[in-house]
């Protein structure tokens, strides 16, 4: 794979959307053209409708419609019906420690597929980006990342240190897929057991690369969730790699190349 040139053009665009700065970093001969814009415009549009029907913030989406039970069933969009297939499958493959059905403050168990609809959304956004040729294109919603490099050096995506978010633990060379960080560093305690409905506190975060983000999303959350016997669970995903930050600040990482050597501590930039 060959590097870029110094001056291949870039350019970054950023948006507000569910509740969090989604930003597309697009490198290639088109990057600063009007066409180039509509495309992430799209991008950006088609997560705005995600946030529309699955917002649990927003009393009018659908999904809010599901946990008061006043959608009946035929009336369930098509997409939302996939994503709680998909939260169904998670539940399976994480042993119940990803859970779209969490008890609330009164032990009543509603619909939340917030674990994995950004990692959905983003990444199936991401599609009008694959679409370009001569391109490498990354997105990062909040920290959460899916990134192309077909025709350059591979992006650099930065693990944060929860106890210093001005530093790095790690940076990963990232060619094609997702990298997916659950803690409570960036949005305070907002991880629930599943099994208890009590914030989850075992670990300060939970970092997951892979081939896909919507995967590494899900993964992410249910280790944060079950805390440093995650690791076991994790080492044995095929194609995915896991950094954890235990309370006393202990990295614990699966074995495989994408973590296995973090740089020296530099300022955290996200993505190069």
């Amino acid at each position: 794979m060959n590097a870029p040139a110094v001056d291949t053009p870039r350019r970054s665009f950023v948006d507000q959307v569910m509740g969090m700065p989604v930003s597309v970093l697009v490198r290639g001969p088109a990057a600063r053209t009007d066409e180039l814009a509509d495309v992430v415009a799209r991008v950006h549009a088609e997560l705005h409708e995600v946030d529309r029907r699955f917002s649990t913030w927003r009393p009018d989406s659908a999904v809010s419609r599901l946990r008061r039970q006043e959608l009946p069933p035929d009336d369930v969009p098509a997409d939302v019906q996939e994503v709680l297939r998909r939260c169904d499958d998670a539940r399976q493959r994480t042993g119940g420690w990803f859970d779209a059905s969490l008890p609330d403050a009164d032990g009543v168990r509603r619909t939340d597929p917030t674990g994995l609809v950004k990692g959905w959304a983003v990444e199936r956004a991401a599609r009008h980006l694959a679409a370009l040729e001569g391109h490498d294109w990354l997105v990062n919603a909040g920290g959460d990342v899916v990134a192309q490099a077909r025709y350059g050096a591979p992006w650099r995506v930065g693990v944060e240190d929860p106890r210093d978010r001005s530093r790095v633990l790690a940076r990963l060379p990232l060619v094609s897929g997702g990298v997916a960080t659950s803690g409570s560093a960036a949005r305070g305690p907002h991880v629930v057991d599943p099994r208890t409905g009590a914030p989850a506190a075992a670990l300060l975060s939970a970092t997951v690369v892979g081939p896909s983000l919507c995967e590494a999303d899900v993964q992410a959350t249910a280790a944060f969730a079950q805390g440093p016997a995650s690791i076991e669970r994790l080492e044995a995903l095929p194609g995915y790699e896991a950094l954890l930050v235990h309370l006393d600040g202990h990295v614990a990482r699966t074995t495989g190349p994408s973590t296995a050597a973090p740089d020296a501590v530099r300022p955290a930039a996200g993505a190069r």
